[in-house]
């Protein structure tokens, strides 16, 4: 009898924690696997992007109706097969959907890599971090140098490239340097804009931050929208190389070279042609004997006169 009453007062004393669990197990979606978060969904037409500040950093508010619709935080009909927590990166239509039950997505606008900087395939999340430190990597500065300055890292800010929050991803254990991360430039959301990693406006990462754990698989689709087939990762664009200078051209100055005189064509006289003349007989000379004695008178036709 008494064991009987100790067993009902102990299992009378755990009744209200059991009733405690069952309620908070009431308010997670019955759908939501382990990874799920019991962060509240957002709600139909709720203005998200109010102003706030986090750890002693203003975010400003934004004007929503410039975002457009399709980019706004939601929840949406997602058809998928993957489970709760899983990340899906669609960069055709610059969107994003965090899995949070059967069919069920969060949907968040996203800008992605421009054109030569599109990657596709399946990473893991493997570290989050708050108002990370920015390091741009060696290409980025080659092809960029102003960005030298931030070679040691630029402190997490709000003009820090990497906003508010930064999720790093990982595929097969390597790092090949793609984020998720907020933005201080929102309105490149819904464009192809970034250097691979993927952009989020920063109410809008400090939401996703906060539901994901850490090792959710993240896909992302091809440029085309399909399920990718293994890892691509593009091939970093070639640094421009600087153009070099032209040789300098010499300029002479105005009247150090005199300009040239043109002379006038010679005239012709029109008229009778000038008779030309007759060009002078050679004069000849009569080889004589040098032994013949010198005539005495003059030479009649080169021949001395007889007797002379």
């Amino acid at each position: 009898m008494l064991k009987t009453s100790r067993r009902f007062l102990r299992h009378a004393a755990l009744t209200p924690a059991l009733l405690a669990l069952a309620f908070v197990a009431a308010c997670v979606d019955p759908a939501a696997g382990p990874t799920a978060s019991t962060q509240p969904l957002p709600k139909a037409d709720e203005n998200v992007y109010v102003a706030t500040m986090d750890s002693g950093i203003s975010i400003p508010a934004l004007p929503v109706e410039q975002i457009p619709e399709t980019h706004r935080r939601q929840v949406v009909a997602y058809e998928t097969d993957q489970p709760v927590g899983t990340i899906i990166i669609n960069p055709k239509s610059r969107l994003l959907y965090y899995v949070v039950g059967k069919n069920k997505a969060i949907r968040y606008g996203i800008s992605v890599g421009r054109a030569g900087f599109e990657w596709s395939g399946e990473a893991i999340v493997a570290e989050k971090k708050p108002w990370p430190t920015w390091t741009p990597p060696k290409e980025m500065i080659a092809r960029d140098p102003k960005l030298a300055k931030w070679e040691n890292g630029q402190p997490g800010g709000p003009t820090n490239p990497l906003g508010a929050r930064a999720i790093y991803l990982t595929s097969g254990g390597k790092d090949y340097g793609y984020r998720i991360h907020g933005t201080p430039d929102w309105k490149s959301i819904g464009r192809n804009a970034s250097s691979g990693c993927i952009r989020m406006i920063n109410q809008d990462v400090i939401d996703l931050y906060g539901r994901i754990q850490g090792g959710e698989k993240v896909i992302v689709l091809t440029a085309s929208g399909e399920m990718p087939k293994g890892l691509y990762i593009p091939k970093p664009p070639a640094p421009k190389v600087a153009a070099k200078p032209k040789a300098a051209e010499t300029v002479i100055p105005a009247g150090a070279v005199p300009a040239l005189t043109v002379l006038p064509p010679p005239s012709i006289a029109v008229g009778t042609p000038a008779t030309p003349t007759p060009a002078a007989a050679p004069t000849t000379t009569t080889a004589t004997d040098p032994a013949a004695p010198a005539c005495k008178v003059p030479l009649v036709n080169g021949t001395c006169p007889p007797g002379n």
